[in-house]
């Protein structure tokens, strides 16, 4: 980072916002829609008797979040920034609610989701934009001391590893992956000694392969991930479906809803493993098409970064745009057979309110500070 930008206060919200960052929102959200209709359709119909069901709950989903990002993209920064601890200890109370308490609602053998009457909220999808909000406060305001251990590196990661643990306790080893990612590449842009990173890196990969080596589960999906035919009925069973998907898709597709990986053939077809789906049904062309209007997406979000002239507003941008490439990536690192499966959504694509509403509330931090970028 430049050490000559000023940590000053955020201005008002006066100038235009991207509008071409929305417009690559809005497609996103389109396509996603449209994606979780062609995927959900069978699967609703035969358990909820409405081919439409969770078509009809994501387009609510995408409403609220819209209205959020909307928020978002209005409130004074000041405001936001000004509760940043009021954010992580929401967040943190969230966590623990979660995973240590029997509001905790329990699938799949982990308690990742908070029953909040009506509705389940998953905390792990808010604590990244919680976790960013501290990271670009803490690295804006500690610039002259950032590189010294005790007062630099260590509160940083004292607050992830508490995240973590409490994501542990669900348990949720790929959330705690995944804000991990997010604090190495903070610190790499907030000015961290490189050393103390590498160190942190060496051991957080040790500590990492012994929660995977202990646990029989964990240590099965990873050998299904080196070769995942080999137990094609078992651990591997969804991988496989989803390559089929895709090799199937070819150049041009199935066709829009002719898909028949989702005919109960591949599980969560509507929410994580979703672009498997499109690809079987939109080929190399329509995926193609898909990556451009990501990659768009995302030079148009790094762009708002680039240009901000206040520290904690570049840091703040940095870490938004950074929770959704990681969220594009490893989504389909994970359906394409390239990292060992794990739990992450497509941001704006997979079906899900908490993801949902997480993505675009990033948007929305997007939009807020794309009006304040430097001429």
């Amino acid at each position: 980072m430049n050490r000559k930008l000023n940590a000053r206060k955020p201005a008002p919200n006066n100038g235009d916002m991207d509008r071409w960052l929305l417009t690559s929102v809005m497609l996103l959200v389109g396509f996603g829609l449209i994606m979780v209709l062609s995927s959900s359709g069978i699967m609703a119909e035969r358990f909820h008797a409405d081919k439409y069901f969770y078509f009809k709950k994501q387009a609510m989903f995408a409403a609220g979040g819209l209205v959020a990002m909307y928020a978002a993209s209005r409130i004074p920064r000041r405001m936001i920034y000004g509760l940043t601890y009021f954010w992580v200890f929401t967040v943190a109370v969230l966590l623990v609610l979660c995973g240590l308490t029997p509001l905790g609602v329990s699938a799949g053998g982990a308690s990742r989701w908070l029953s909040m009457g009506p509705i389940n909220i998953q905390p792990m999808e808010f604590a990244k934009p919680a976790l960013v909000i501290y990271l670009a406060y803490f690295f804006a305001k500690k610039q002259d001391k950032v590189k010294h251990f005790s007062i630099g590196f260590l509160p940083p990661f004292v607050v992830t590893g508490l995240f973590c643990l409490l994501l542990m306790t669900q348990p949720d080893f790929g959330g705690a992956v995944f804000l991990a990612a997010i604090l190495f590449f903070m610190c790499m842009v907030g000015g961290t000694r490189l050393s103390y990173l590498v160190m942190a890196g060496a051991f957080g990969a040790f500590a990492g392969w012994q929660l995977i080596a202990s646990s029989p589960y964990r240590l099965k999906r990873w050998t299904a991930f080196l070769d995942p035919f080999a137990s094609a009925q078992n651990e591997g069973y969804q991988l496989v479906q989803s390559l089929y998907a895709f090799g199937s898709g070819g150049l041009t597709g199935q066709g829009l809803g002719a898909g028949k990986q989702k005919l109960f053939f591949l599980p969560e077809a509507h929410n994580d493993f979703i672009m498997a789906v499109a690809g079987e049904e939109l080929g190399f062309i329509g995926l193609s098409l898909f990556f451009i209007l990501v990659g768009f997406f995302l030079f148009r979000a790094f762009r708002v970064s680039l240009r901000q002239e206040d520290l904690q507003d570049r840091f703040t941008a940095f870490g938004m745009t950074l929770i959704l490439a990681l969220g594009f990536v490893l989504n389909l690192a994970v359906v394409l057979g390239t990292v060992p499966p794990k739990g992450v959504a497509m941001p704006f694509i997979s079906y899900g309110g908490s993801s949902m509403l997480a993505s675009l509330l990033c948007a929305g931090m997007l939009l807020n500070i794309s009006r304040e970028a430097s001429k």
